[in-house]
C-alpha cells in the first residue's frame, strides 16, 4: 500500500512516499519513510500526529492512501498573537 509521511518545517515541507505492507502502524510508516535520518534532533511527539487532519496515535493502523502528517509545536500561543497583532 502506498502512504505518505509528511512533515512540515518552519522554511519548507518535507513529503515522504513509502511502499508499505498491510497493517502498518503510524509510527512504523514514519520510521519507514527516512524522515527522521532526515530531520536529525526531530522528536515525535504522539500527541502531535494526524492523518488527513484527524489526530490519531502512533500504533493507529494505515490504510492505503493514507497521509500521516507530523506537526510541530505552535511557536506562538494563538492568544498571544491576537494580542500582538491588536497592539495590546
Amino acid at each position: 500500500m502506498a502512504v505518505e509521511v509528511v512533515l512540515a518545517l518552519p522554511d519548507r515541507q518535507q513529503v515522504y512516499r513509502v511502499e508499505l505492507g498491510q497493517g502498518v502502524s503510524v509510527m512504523q510508516a514514519i520510521e519507514a519513510s527516512g524522515v527522521l535520518l532526515d530531520a536529525p534532533g526531530l522528536v515525535i511527539d504522539p500527541d502531535r500526529l494526524g492523518i488527513f487532519a484527524r489526530r490519531v496515535r502512533p500504533d493507529d493502523t494505515l490504510h492505503d492512501g493514507d497521509r500521516v502528517e507530523i506537526y510541530r509545536p505552535l511557536l506562538l500561543d494563538p492568544k498571544d498573537a491576537r494580542r500582538r497583532r491588536a497592539g495590546g
